[in-house]
C-alpha cells in the first residue's frame, strides 16, 4: 500500500445538471473514500432544483460552478481544465464510487508506470440504489476480461464512472468532443486506445444508477446509433461496422425484453 506521502493527486470531475436528488450521494461517495489527495469539481449547468442548496453544504470540501453549458460534454471539458491531479476520471452526478476505489487506482497506476489508463468493474443500480441487471453486468464483464481492441469498436463494454486516466495522456489526446451528448465516453476509450489496452482492476469500482430521466434510459435507440457513427470514424472495417450496428440492435431488443420484465 501507498503511504499518505507518495499518493498521487487524484481529480474527479462531476459534471451535473438538476440532479438534486441524487448528487449529494454521489458526492459523499467520492469524499468517502477518505483519500487525502483528493481534487473535487462540480461543473453545474445552473440547475433549478435543490443542487446548489447541497454543493454550499459540503463547503470547501468541493470545488464548484454553475453556469450555462453547451451540454455534458461542455461541462466535463470545464472541469478537465480545472483539473490538476496527475490522475483524471469523472463522475455523473447521479452515479457511485465504492469504497476503496480511488486507492485502487492509485496503487494500480503506481505499480503499472507503462499504462495510461485504467477501468475497472461497475454494477448497475435503480434509484434506490439496488442492483438490477446482473446479466447485463456479467456480460459487460467477460468482454472487458477479453479485451480487445476490435471488440471495442463493436460495442462499448467500459464503465465511464470506473475508468482514470494520466494527465498526461489527456494532453494529447485533447479534451472530450462537445458535438457529442450520449457517446463523448465511447469516443475518447477509442482515442485512448490508441496508447494500448486500459489496465484492468478486477473488482467493482463504482455504480452506474439508472432511472426515469436517465439518458441511456430515455435516448437509447439514438445513443446506439451514434456509437455507431463513432466507430466509423475510427475504423473504415466493413466487417467490425456490420457487427457494431448488429450488435446495436440485439441490445434494444434486450433492453426491451428487460423492460417488459420490469428489471430495467
Amino acid at each position: 500500500m501507498l503511504t499518505a506521502s507518495h499518493l498521487p493527486k487524484i481529480s474527479i470531475v462531476i459534471p451535473s445538471y438538476n440532479q438534486g436528488s441524487f448528487i449529494a450521494a454521489t458526492i459523499r461517495s467520492v469524499l468517502d473514500q477518505n483519500y487525502s489527495q483528493l481534487e473535487l469539481i462540480v461543473i453545474d449547468g445552473g440547475s433549478t432544483d435543490q443542487t446548489l442548496q447541497v454543493l454550499k453544504e459540503f463547503g470547501n470540501r468541493i470545488q464548484w460552478v454553475s453556469e450555462k453549458d453547451a451540454g455534458q460534454s461542455d461541462a466535463i471539458n470545464k472541469g478537465l481544465r480545472r483539473a490538476t491531479g496527475e490522475i483524471i476520471g469523472y463522475l455523473n452526478s447521479d452515479d457511485l464510487l465504492l469504497p476503496g476505489s480511488l486507492n485502487r487506482v492509485a496503487n494500480f497506476f503506481q505499480t503499472h508506470p507503462d499504462n495510461q489508463w485504467v477501468t475497472g468493474l461497475c454494477r448497475i443500480v435503480n434509484e434506490k440504489g439496488v442492483e438490477i441487471n446482473k446479466p447485463i453486468t456479467m456480460y459487460k464483464n467477460f468482454l472487458l476480461h477479453h479485451y480487445r481492441h476490435w471488440t471495442l469498436l463493436v460495442t462499448d463494454y467500459i464503465s465511464q464512472m470506473s475508468t482514470f486516466w494520466r494527465a498526461d495522456v489527456m494532453q494529447r489526446i485533447g479534451l472530450y468532443s462537445v458535438s457529442e451528448h450520449l457517446v463523448m465516453d465511447y469516443d475518447y476509450w477509442l482515442r485512448l486506445s490508441v496508447f494500448g489496452p486500459p489496465g484492468i482492476i478486477d473488482d467493482y469500482l463504482s455504480c452506474f444508477r439508472i432511472h426515469s430521466s436517465s439518458k441511456s434510459v430515455n435516448r437509447t435507440k439514438q445513443q446506439f446509433h451514434e456509437m455507431y457513427l463513432v466507430a466509423g470514424r475510427h475504423t473504415n472495417n466493413r466487417f467490425i461496422l456490420f457487427f457494431n450496428l448488429f450488435h446495436g440492435k440485439l441490445t434494444l431488443l434486450v433492453y426491451r425484453f428487460l423492460t417488459l420484465l420490469g428489471r430495467r
